[in-house]
């Protein structure tokens, strides 16, 4: 006994067949001489009925519309005349024109229902062909099946073009930010027309307010978990429509429009995404530049970010050039004669008690943070006054500082940072 299928396909006028004679013919005749009519029809219902088509006011884009229609009714048309199963190469414009409704801002939702539109209008151009011709009454019954496989054919290669053609501009968005980023951070503004635009669409301008910030992860995953990673940091730092964030290297760089008097909240806003991340296992260390004026000062802006990020040292979290200690930044920005100018005993001392847990060094900058007060140093230490006085002295000892005088003291702290800092 043969299959549902094989039944189906021998048999001319079943569900799996093709419908030939007269009617059919007739029908397809009458579709060809309307095309044209019928495509105008639905493209003026697309206009009524779907907003993100209404607002364009353009001759040209409802032309390149209503051909769209035209062509899909005569591949149709062509499909019912000829007796076959439909094909995706019968509608290779399809790309094309789904490139257009991405580039224009059009949704996937908006794009697939004016292609219902068109299919509804179709076969109101079908009935109508059919009038009250009993031969044409007939085919139309038969070429239903056919005319939907046609059209689910359609509608499949034009969300597929749509989606392609979305993941192509993401694609290519994703390579102009960080094209621009670079040529940013080396110095190179942008001065061609199409560049400019591009950085005034997300907010920088040549005299624009702005700030960069710049994270890394503190533990880095290996393989697509650190890909994941980043990409995760990267969709935390940013703000749609406003600034650029480019995963570069193993760091993620965001330029970010301050507005004026913004800064406060620019970096709450950061704080906010990179906390998020913590649901998700991903713990960065983030630093935010000052507010720079304008793009020509990225570079500066790059690497106050950067040395904001080195200053925790590792550690979670964000730190903002603008919430530095001055004694924080003098570290930073130390060179290699601030290094060889730190005394022996110093650098063997901090060195020392960092690998038995740093106990002193925490002692000693939590003395200097409570002003020299020993004994509320002790309080937020969790010990003994006296415990705290015994380090002081043993800190003494071995650095041969007097930590009871001013200036001695600031030179041991900033020893005791560009050491710890280094090593």
């Amino acid at each position: 006994m043969a299959s549902p299928r094989a039944q189906r396909a021998s048999d001319p006028r079943g569900r799996g067949g093709h419908p030939d004679g007269q009617g059919v013919d007739r029908i397809a005749a009458v579709v060809r001489r309307r095309n044209d009519e019928l495509a105008a029809d639905a493209a003026e219902t697309m206009w009524v009925d779907i907003a993100s088509y209404a607002r364009y006011d353009d001759r040209g884009f409802r032309a390149e519309v209503e051909q769209h229609c035209a062509q899909v009714f005569g591949a149709i048309t062509d499909i019912l005349a000829e007796r076959r199963d439909p094909t995706r190469s019968d509608f290779p414009w399809t790309g094309r024109h789904a490139m257009r409704r991405v580039d224009l801002g059009i949704s996937l939702a908006d794009f697939m229902q004016a292609f219902r539109i068109g299919q509804i209008t179709l076969w109101d151009g079908v009935l109508d062909g059919v009038g009250d011709d009993p031969v044409a009454k007939d085919a139309a019954l038969l070429i239903v099946g056919q005319i939907m496989r046609s059209i689910e054919v359609g509608s499949t290669a034009a969300a597929e073009a749509y989606l392609e053609a979305q993941q192509f501009k993401v694609a290519d968005s994703a390579r102009l930010a960080r094209d621009l980023l670079e040529d940013l951070l080396e110095g190179r503004p942008p001065t061609v027309r199409p560049r400019l635009e591009a950085l005034a669409d997300v907010g920088i301008g040549e005299g624009s307010p702005l700030a960069v910030v710049v994270g890394s992860l503190t533990v880095p995953a290996g393989g697509s978990a650190d890909r994941a990673a980043h990409a995760l940091l990267r969709s935390a730092l940013n703000n749609p429509g406003r600034g650029l964030v480019v995963v570069r290297h193993d760091e993620v760089v965001a330029v970010v429009p301050v507005e004026d008097g913004g800064e406060d909240r620019m970096i709450t806003r950061v704080r906010g995404g990179v906390a998020s991340l913590a649901g998700h296992g991903v713990f960065p260390s983030v630093g935010v530049s000052s507010v720079h004026p304008g793009f020509t000062e990225i570079p500066e802006a790059y690497e106050e970010a950067r040395m904001a990020r080195r200053s925790l040292r590792g550690r979670a979290g964000v730190q903002s050039l603008s919430r530095m200690s001055t004694l924080d930044y003098l570290v930073q920005t130390h060179d290699r004669t601030a290094r060889r100018l730190v005394r022996p005993q110093v650098r063997a001392f901090v060195q020392e008690d960092l690998a038995a847990g740093g106990t002193f060094v925490e002692t000693l900058r939590r003395y200097v943070a409570c002003d020299l007060n020993a004994k509320l140093a002790a309080v937020e230490l969790h010990v003994h006054a006296n415990t705290v006085y015994y380090r002081l002295e043993r800190i003494a000892e071995r650095t041969g500082c007097d930590v009871r005088r001013v200036e001695e003291l600031i030179d041991l702290l900033l020893a005791v940072s560009i050491v710890s800092g280094s090593d």
